[in-house]
């Protein structure tokens, strides 16, 4: 006999514990499947771990300026790898173990086992059958590793996989140096090892903008050695370890990150045999506004859907599809503005539209160079660039591309900013504080609106008419 209930939510990460709350706001009649292991992408092996290691291998690389700044004893912290890993670990564990309770909670809601799709309502989960009105699949993704690299086993590892490392060793190579390779690339760079990094592209850390992205590449230049442009062989070295073969160049080193994208996990799901749940290219025929797929009573949300593969992303689509799984009259919600950021020193920002998603003509670029700040002096971080692209001719903000000191929060204002429908004009009648950061941004406005045409009649300033 079939178990029946009105929200089948598969995948206990991000997505699918969002939308088991937002489910849970109309009915308590959802179930949770999930294989295991408990704990979201982000708290166990994402987002989250990388920041512990991050943060300990930011404050080591700041010791040489605070020696030259007269504090002793700086040069004398030496790097323990092993306890550094301990230690990311421990916060892992605690982090992941919040949202393994959380599904735990459900008690005989909750079943652990893979799925499989009998038909559009129609769920089997390790032999017992699921009818459900409405199925989110929420199931995440997992690291792609090339077939040929397969083969080297442990010495090949991925995000997925890193934070299990006793040890750091002294030579790595990083390949793929998007967010995550940039990040732990940096991070283990910091930290003493001898790293190596690969991308096919020129463009790094996400980032679309040349100019940003060459002022980048020449900082994370500085701390790891880049190769971008580059395709990559690997060759097994036995007990010597990998080497990494590009163009003519050879470079030996004891394991190697990749870092080369993921996969969503719906293989084993049995969508192909729904008809309308895949296109004519075997991808999911999803419906962005609702994300649903075709016709059915079958939702994607977070990472598996392809579209913005962030974990406040994740949760947000958690809460669409849950509320249009069950509210099926209701009109599709809209996004917020999207915001990513990677967590290097300095931080990497994209904002609302990047510079490749721009059309080719209609707007303008403001740009602020950090090297050139008072207080990024002060604090031994003047260097990096923010570039803010807003229309030519309302002056509307439209997106921003940064490389810049403390961008995660200039990022924010930026966001913010966008999803008000805030013009540069708007944004330089605000307060702006001396000496902080902040100012950049003023300066990457000031450099906008030079090109927007004549100054405005006033100064920059609230008008007095404005309502309190």
């Amino acid at each position: 006999m079939a178990r029946r209930t009105r929200l089948l939510i598969l995948g206990a990460g991000t997505a699918g514990l969002t939308a088991l709350g937002e489910a849970q706001r109309w009915t308590d009649d959802v179930t949770l499947v999930d294989p295991g292991p408990l704990g979201t992408t982000c708290a166990r092996v994402g987002c989250m771990p990388s920041k512990a290691l991050l943060a300990v291998a930011h404050r080591y690389r700041a010791l040489p300026d605070l020696a030259a700044a007269g504090l002793t004893g700086a040069d004398a912290v030496g790097v323990d790898d092993a306890a550094v890993m301990r230690h990311v670990r421990a916060h892992r564990d605690q982090l992941a173990a919040a949202p393994a309770r959380q599904a735990r909670q459900l008690g005989e809601r909750f079943m652990a086992g893979r799925p499989r799709f009998l038909d559009a309502h129609t769920v089997e989960v390790d032999g017992e059958r699921i009818e459900a009105e409405a199925t989110v699949i929420a199931t995440g993704t997992r690291p792609v590793i090339p077939a040929p690299w397969q083969a080297l086993g442990d010495r090949v590892v991925t995000s997925d996989t890193f934070f299990e490392l006793e040890r750091l060793g002294r030579r790595v190579a990083v390949i793929g140096l998007g967010p995550i390779g940039v990040e732990l690339g940096q991070g283990m760079a910091q930290l003493g090892v001898e790293v190596y990094g690969f991308h096919r592209g020129e463009q790094i850390a996400g980032i679309g903008d040349p100019a940003v992205s060459t002022a980048l590449h020449g900082i994370l230049g500085r701390e790891m050695h880049l190769h971008t442009g580059a395709a990559v062989a690997l060759e097994d070295r036995g007990a010597e370890g990998v080497a990494v073969h590009t163009g003519a160049e050879r470079i030996d080193v004891e394991w190697v990150l990749a870092a080369t994208g993921r996969r969503p996990n719906l293989d084993g799901l049995g969508l192909e045999a729904l008809p309308g749940a895949l296109d004519a290219n075997g991808a999911p025929a999803l419906e962005p506004g609702t994300l649903r797929l075709g016709d059915l009573p079958i939702f994607l949300a977070g990472d598996v859907s392809g579209q913005r593969p962030l974990m406040h992303e994740a949760a947000d689509e958690g809460r669409l599809a849950a509320y249009h799984a069950l509210q099926p009259a209701s009109q599709p919600l809209a996004r917020r503005t999207p915001l990513g950021i990677v967590f290097t020193t300095p931080n990497v920002a994209r904002v609302g539209q990047g510079y490749d998603t721009l059309p080719e003509t209609g707007w303008v670029a403001g740009r602020f160079d950090f090297g050139k700040q008072g207080r990024a002096r002060l604090e031994g971080e003047a260097e990096g660039r923010l570039h803010v692209y807003a229309d030519a001719e309302t002056g509307r903000l439209l997106g921003a591309e940064l490389a810049a000191p403390q961008g995660e929060h200039l990022a924010h204002l930026l966001a913010w900013s966008i999803q008000q429908g805030a013009s540069v004009d708007d944004l330089l009648q605000m307060p702006y504080y001396h000496p902080t950061l902040e100012e950049g941004v003023r300066s990457a406005l000031q450099s906008a609106r030079k090109q927007l045409g004549p100054r405005a009649p006033a100064p920059d300033l609230p008008r007095a008419d404005r309502p309190e």
